[in-house]
């Protein structure tokens, strides 16, 4: 039970105890002159969460403007719970992602967990039926007790929200790295289905209608999560444990039927609804307020409890899991109860939609607040951070394209499998049950995950993607890497891509140099976007991802979803049978700046120029081979991206039984290990060779598939590489395994 004394507004002030919430004094006088007068303790608390960059964005909305966020096909853009994208026949695709990278890193299992509860609830608070899950992970390297430890528990987080609620997890993809050590990143992706009708917005309008808590009971568990998320991790980061909500998967797999029948069947009733996400029942409340130009009062004596004595404070600031903001028509709140009921929820009626533009909060007989909504959602400060390139950037830039000295090809191959980065990710989607609902088409561990859509003979691929080691390298051109990427898998599944969602992770905003990377890599993927025709449709902003003073790399994830218009066009990363020719799309150069090759022969450390990328080139290809598979060309699809060729092309053989002979040409180190962009390897049936060779210009044909399992690659006529796909398969599916199970 809480028995602490709040401090008085004079206090707040003359102790600075504001700023122990994340309010600077700047911002602190500013709130002050909003109000026209000193805050109280819960106000306070208010403000600060709001103004939190989690909550408003403020170092990142100047850059955010830069996004193209709209489509002929953009239903709904950034600014509601999740983006809409029309997929015709009535039908959409809803999706977004999320951050939980703090959360994740002090107490790993919740913080996985209750981050795929979150963005499951964002997509399901717009109406629609959640129908996958993906995620974007990344760690330091599995050399130490403490990465092994958050690596094992936040994949067991996010198999275990997922699994026990009954939505596969079909896909995502994880990177190691040193920089990633202190300050894991655990991205979370969700993807729904909508019917045009159905679509919801988080608003709260009519004045007298009725504001109704919906879910589980408020704890005192996340509060000022939102705040904690906008600073950086340090030694004392473990006090914060607090902080971290506590899912309950069962409760939200309750929440989302009564929701989503709530929105089937009542939707002459309900006027808006929200998850109460960051920020919990303050954002919600506020934002559906602003949105609207209304105001809402609410009694906080009627906020279900369930621990004694909380103060508003405590009420308005917890991110307790499972819950959501519902307003409906007045008059109709025991249809809603009884609804709600059925699921074993409670419904309780809190307050009511006002014309006064504010938010105020009654306990005991009293207002214990009363703010601006504007103030607290729409007017939040905004800063235009100083932004200033780095010098590691000049010197990268300066340096000559260097081609690493490769003695061993085939031993080259086998250690560049094992990287845990290219290595199999069958142990951790393995704890994935990603059949559930059995709509999954293509399971993880081809290019993207496919979902068939029921009823129609359409099906949607989806995929997560970010290289940060070339971002790192050169902001600009490894954003638009991260896009084409993304847009390279799901053509090569056989989609055209629709549009992406973007989880956009660095260090701290005060730092001039990570701001510019934040800039350029914007920049970059703003470029890629228009030019693959790919609108930005939300996403997430995680900022202050350091640890002691040093960031991360910047990483923006690109979850990106494309539609298959005919099931028949799914296509996989497998080769399909010995005798298919064997296709190279795309010419290899001398790139080795932030490659697998180059890691793993300097000792972790990169340098140089990132690969380049000419968006022309890349939207010719995917547009020519998309045609290709659409036209039954093509056997199988696989883009070339870590390690290079040498290791795509095993990639296609592993689990077939079958082999690859092929010969090169040009310097064997590029053509086999380079990351050049924008190529593929494909392989085509004899009998179509003369039409897929017209259909995609850039082809050409290097060898094919055998029946004996031996991977043969050849360059200028010397044999480089010669082994049993079995021993190269083996390489690549024991090494995460085997690092968990070695000695820190």
């Amino acid at each position: 039970m809480s028995l602490m004394l709040e401090p008085n507004p004079q206090q707040i002030k003359d102790e600075k105890l504001y700023s122990t919430m994340g309010l600077t004094d700047e911002e602190f006088a500013k709130v002050e002159k909003i109000l026209g007068r000193l805050p109280n303790y819960a106000e306070t608390g208010l403000f600060s969460v709001m103004w939190s960059e989690h909550c408003s964005y403020k170092n990142s909305k100047p850059v955010l403007s830069r996004f193209p966020t709209k489509g002929e096909h953009v239903l709904q853009g950034p600014g509601e719970g999740a983006g809409i994208v029309d997929i015709g026949d009535g039908q959409a695709v809803v999706f977004k992602i999320e951050s939980h990278n703090h959360p994740s890193a002090i107490e790993p299992y919740q913080g996985a967990a209750t981050g795929v509860g979150g963005i499951i609830r964002d997509v399901f608070s717009m109406g629609a039926r959640p129908v996958a899950i993906l995620n974007s992970l990344r760690f330091g390297e599995l050399e130490t007790a403490r990465v092994k430890y958050l690596f094992e528990e936040v994949v067991a987080g996010i198999a275990g929200y997922g699994n026990c609620i009954g939505i596969p997890t079909v896909g995502g993809e994880i990177g190691f790295d040193p920089s990633y050590d202190g300050n894991p990143l655990v991205n979370a992706m969700c993807v729904g289905l909508i019917d045009h009708k159905d679509i919801q917005k988080g608003q709260a309008k009519g004045v007298g209608n009725t504001v109704m808590y919906v879910g589980a009971k408020t704890g005192r568990d996340g509060i000022h999560g939102a705040t904690f998320a906008s600073e950086e991790l340090s030694e004392s980061s473990d006090e914060k444990r607090p902080a971290v909500q506590v899912g309950d998967p069962f409760m939200e797999k309750l929440l989302l039927e009564a929701c989503l029948e709530l929105i089937y069947n009542h939707q002459d009733v309900l006027v808006g609804i929200q998850d109460m996400g960051a920020a919990g029942l303050t954002s919600s409340s506020a934002e559906m307020a602003s949105k609207s130009g209304s105001g809402i009062e609410m009694n906080l004596d009627l906020i279900p409890q369930r621990e004694t004595g909380m103060t508003p404070y405590e009420m308005m600031l917890s991110e307790s899991q499972e819950r959501m903001l519902i307003v409906v028509k007045k008059g109709h709140e025991k249809e809603i109860e009884d609804l709600f009921a059925k699921y074993g929820l409670e419904a309780a009626s809190v307050g009511v939609v006002t014309d006064d533009k504010m938010l105020r909060l009654i306990h005991k007989g009293e207002v214990a607040a009363e703010v601006p909504v504007d103030a607290l959602a729409e007017d939040a400060p905004v800063y235009h951070k100083p932004s200033a390139e780095p010098e590691y950037f000049r010197t990268f830039q300066a340096m000559e394209d260097v081609t690493p000295d490769v003695t061993d090809y085939k031993e080259t191959l086998v250690k560049l499998l094992q990287q845990p980065t290219v290595a199999s990710k069958e142990w951790v989607y393995d704890q994935y049950d990603y059949q559930v609902r059995t709509n999954t088409v293509v399971a993880p561990g081809s290019d993207a995950a496919v979902i068939r859509l029921r009823g129609t003979n359409k099906a949607l691929a989806m995929t997560t993607d970010c290289n940060a080691r070339y971002i790192y390298l050169d902001p600009k051109t490894g954003g638009k890497i991260a896009v084409a990427e993304a847009a390279r898998n799901i053509v090569a599944s056989g989609a055209r891509p629709l549009a992406i969602t973007d989880g956009l992770n660095y260090g701290s905003p005060e730092n001039p140099g990570v701001f510019w990377q934040l800039e350029q890599s914007a920049d970059g993927i703003s470029e890629a976007c228009l030019a693959l025709q790919s609108p930005v449709i939300g996403g997430n902003v995680s900022l202050y991802n350091e640890t002691n003073g040093t960031a991360i790399y910047p990483t923006p994830i690109i979850g990106m979803v494309g539609l298959i218009e005919d099931v028949n066009h799914i296509t996989t990363q497998a080769a399909k049978r010995a005798g298919d020719l064997v296709y190279v799309i795309g010419d290899a150069a001398s790139e080795f700046g932030g490659s697998e090759l180059q890691k793993l022969m300097n000792g972790g450390e990169i340098s140089g120029k990132s690969p380049a990328i000419d968006l022309e080139v890349e939207k010719a290809r995917q547009d020519a081979l998309l045609a290709a598979i659409q036209s039954g060309l093509v056997q199988s699809a696989h883009d070339i991206s870590e390690g290079g060729f040498a290791v795509a092309l095993v990639e296609k053989l592993f689990g077939t039984g079958l082999g690859a002979s092929v010969s090169l040409q040009g310097e064997a180190t590029a053509a086999l290990f380079a990351e050049t962009q924008s190529r593929f390897v494909v392989t085509v049936k004899p009998e179509n060779k003369e039409t897929f060779e017209a259909a995609v210009q850039d082809a050409k044909q290097i060898g094919e598939v055998t029946a004996q399992p031996v991977a043969s690659i050849r360059i200028n006529g010397e044999e480089v590489v010669q082994a049993p796909v079995s021993e190269l398969e083996d390489a690549w599916k024991g090494a995460i395994p085997c690092l968990l199970n070695s000695e820190a």
